[in-house]
């Protein structure tokens, strides 16, 4: 989450407009999701992947890195969608070419989707789309309940590796059992530390006078039409491409 968060903040994108990011990654998700996956998801992932790193100049490492956890999950779910079952003749288990097939397009459309929530994740701070949520008219309730959940994200974060590394120093990871033990005290532990949080938090923003909406100022961005162009003109590029080769293998 640090790093992620870092690179949202320094990467060399972070001064554009919202806009011009979230309407070309929503219109490469919509590519992902209409046409075949075989066809386009291998260029949505390129091209996405192209923009992080040569665009936005966020290190391979950490693109790489963002995609490898539900890269590994879809992994794991390979073997139970290959796999198919039949009771004709009695119970039998075998290898389906049809299930490799569904497997297949299964892992590639969603990692291409995921490819385009992690570009706006990496190039797009959390509090440069609380403007943008609340002119589409999303409550402000639920804009600082977004907010409040991200920053204590981090303390929480920062107080586990905190105690976690308190209880390594004492040996209380050394074996299963005190392993178990010392991962309930912590929970436990943070569970705590949380209720008192929100409860400090509340008092602090009750004593500031707080009904409902917290007033920030933020920066200013113009849109540039120019980029914003070039950006639907690549994704319009990507969608004649899937296209092509989708009617190709037709």
């Amino acid at each position: 989450m640090q790093a992620i968060d870092h690179y949202a903040w320094t990467n060399r994108w972070r001064d554009r407009h919202p806009a011009e990011k979230l309407l070309p990654a929503i219109s490469l998700l919509t590519l992902t999701l209409i046409l075949p996956p075989l066809s386009i998801g291998p260029l949505v992932l390129a091209g996405t992947m192209l923009a992080m790193v040569y665009g936005a100049q966020v290190p391979l490492r950490t693109v790489l890195s963002m995609l490898a956890a539900p890269a590994m999950f879809l992994l794991a779910g390979v073997p139970f969608l290959a796999m198919s079952l039949d009771f004709t003749h009695g119970f039998s288990l075998h290898f389906s070419p049809d299930g490799w097939r569904l497997a297949l397009d299964t892992i590639v459309r969603a990692l291409a989707a995921v490819s385009c929530l992690s570009f706006l994740t990496l190039t797009t701070p959390l509090v440069d789309w609380v403007p943008l949520l609340r002119r589409v008219g999303i409550p402000a309730g639920i804009v600082e309940l977004i907010l409040l959940v991200y920053r204590l994200i981090f303390v929480f974060a920062e107080r586990a590796l905190t105690g976690r590394q308190a209880q390594t120093a004492r040996l209380g990871y050394s074996r299963l059992d005190r392993s178990v033990c010392s991962l309930g005290l912590l929970a436990g532990n943070l569970f705590q530390r949380s209720l008192e949080q929100a409860r400090r938090l509340e008092i602090g923003l009750a004593a500031r006078g707080y009904r409902g909406e917290l007033r920030v100022l933020t920066p200013e961005r113009s849109l540039s039409w120019m980029r914003l162009t070039i950006a639907m003109a690549f994704v319009v590029l990507i969608g004649v491409m899937g296209g092509l080769l989708a009617r190709g293998w037709r």
